[in-house]
């Protein structure tokens, strides 16, 4: 598998049938049939591999769905888990946590991400913590933050997923 995050603001129908979705199966085909096939880049933003790090960056240096503090900790892995399996991860946080994000994301910079970066346990993380890593690092989270202030604007849900 790919391990590669990807980020989609939900429009209220997609968010209102993700809720009601109970089975891994379920939540996994109406991602991949619904929500990627549309590949809506006007509503998405890639992260690549770096969301591994971004989370360690905004949270406590761990990889974990509840590690670290809101609302930063929702920004990759804190939201609610809509599957169970180990194949998939996909977090979902609600319009109302998206506007807490969009505020305090805003005050993330480079020198905060830089600080946090290098303060990761280098025996728990499987790349070398280095400055090219923080540089692709950096360079997605750039990119992540302004979507999350236009769905904030919108008043749409995020949901983060990505393949294991």
């Amino acid at each position: 598998m790919a391990c590669r995050g990807v980020h989609f603001a939900l429009s209220d129908q997609q968010y209102e049938k993700l809720c009601q979705l109970e089975s891994d199966e379920d939540v996994i085909d109406f991602i991949q049939e619904d929500i990627e096939e549309q590949w809506d880049k006007e509503w998405l933003r890639e992260t690549d591999k770096a969301w591994d790090a971004m989370h360690r960056c905004l949270t406590d240096g761990k990889l974990a769905f509840a590690n670290g503090k809101p609302p930063l900790n929702r920004v990759i892995l804190g939201g609610r888990q809509l599957h169970r399996g180990d194949d998939y991860i996909v977090s979902l946080v609600t319009p109302a946590q998206v506007q807490e994000i969009a505020a305090a994301i805003g005050d993330v910079d480079r020198d905060f991400m830089r600080a946090r970066y290098f303060q990761i346990d280098p025996n728990d993380y499987d790349v070398d913590l280095d400055d090219e890593d923080f540089e692709y690092t950096w360079h997605w989270f750039e990119r992540l933050s302004p979507l999350y202030a236009k769905a904030a604007a919108a008043g749409r849900a995020v949901v983060f997923t990505v393949d294991q």
